[in-house]
């Protein structure tokens, strides 16, 4: 564990794994912090895993710089901190419209995106809506929408409104609220201001800018997910270099219903395919007596 210190001040909580080729992993929310841990740990070996929280969530330093093209210059500044020329970015939720974003900002700087339960194009909220109230009880959603009505909530109070937040994200729903009620126990505050700028912000991206990404991308997701699977599909068809790939029997979080599954797609497709000899740091000079 360290921290990076970005061009304005702010300080990054970064967290590294593994050694070998370059990808760096993008939590969702937005406005939550890095929860990619086990997701990391299904790249296998010869791998470097670079995860962070995004400023002002999390570990991190607060910031009310609160925006995409902030976001994206916050990962070249961590690019260049850690030393490569190139390296991959898989971006989960909210995590992979920043990873397209970054793709379309730099994209000599990339050798892989993975697209992981995103939005896609279009509108993916109704049917996101229909099926998670289809999840949910009535007592359920009404117990929700109280507790998203208070100005302020207890501990105990934040830990039930996310849960019932995050349970029907899941395919498996004997576990759903089990592993809802284990992210809402994380001890960080949900940052609602970087929530509602950046979601506006993604929500009015052009599907032109998509179009030409010239970067390879996996785009994953659960057929489970309650984001319908059309929306992502559309994403993909769009992308110059877009391929999908639908888990079946998987969630919102893959990794954990499907995690055999995730990790041989991810080592397949991902950043180990270009072999374990590729190099992403700048070339050096010849050494000494060479």
């Amino acid at each position: 564990m360290s921290f990076v210190t970005m061009d304005d001040g702010v300080r990054l909580w970064t967290e590294t794994t593994g050694r070998g080729a370059p990808v760096v992993l993008l939590h969702g929310g937005p406005g939550l912090w890095d929860y990619l841990g086990p997701l990391a740990g299904l790249f296998g070996d010869g791998v470097a895993v670079h995860r962070f929280d995004q400023r002002g969530c999390g570990r991190s330093w607060p910031s009310d710089e609160q925006r995409l093209d902030r976001l994206v210059a916050d990962l070249e500044i961590l690019r260049r901190h850690w030393g490569y020329e190139r390296w991959s970015v898989a971006g989960h939720s909210f995590g992979a419209t920043l990873a397209l974003a970054y793709a379309g900002a730099h994209p000599d700087r990339l050798a892989w995106v993975g697209y992981l339960s995103g939005t896609g194009l279009g509108d993916w909220r109704t049917g996101y809506r229909a099926e998670r109230d289809r999840r949910m009880t009535a007592g359920e959603s009404a117990r929700l929408a109280e507790l998203g009505a208070l100005p302020v909530r207890s501990p105990e109070q934040e830990r039930e409104f996310r849960t019932l937040a995050w349970f029907t994200d899941h395919a498996d729903r004997e576990r759903a609220w089990e592993w809802a009620a284990q992210d809402a126990a994380a001890p960080y505050e949900i940052n609602w201001v970087a929530n509602r700028r950046l979601a506006t912000e993604a929500a009015d991206w052009p599907e032109a800018d998509v179009r030409r990404i010239a970067v390879p991308v996996s785009v994953i997701h659960g057929a489970g997910d309650p984001r319908p699977v059309g929306s992502v599909a559309a994403l993909a068809g769009a992308l110059p270099d877009g391929r999908l790939h639908v888990l079946e029997g998987a969630g919102h979080h893959p990794w954990r219903e499907r995690p055999g599954e995730l990790g041989g797609l991810l080592r397949e497709v991902g950043i180990p395919a270009q072999g374990k000899s590729w190099d992403p740091r700048p070339p050096r000079g010849p050494s000494p007596g060479g």
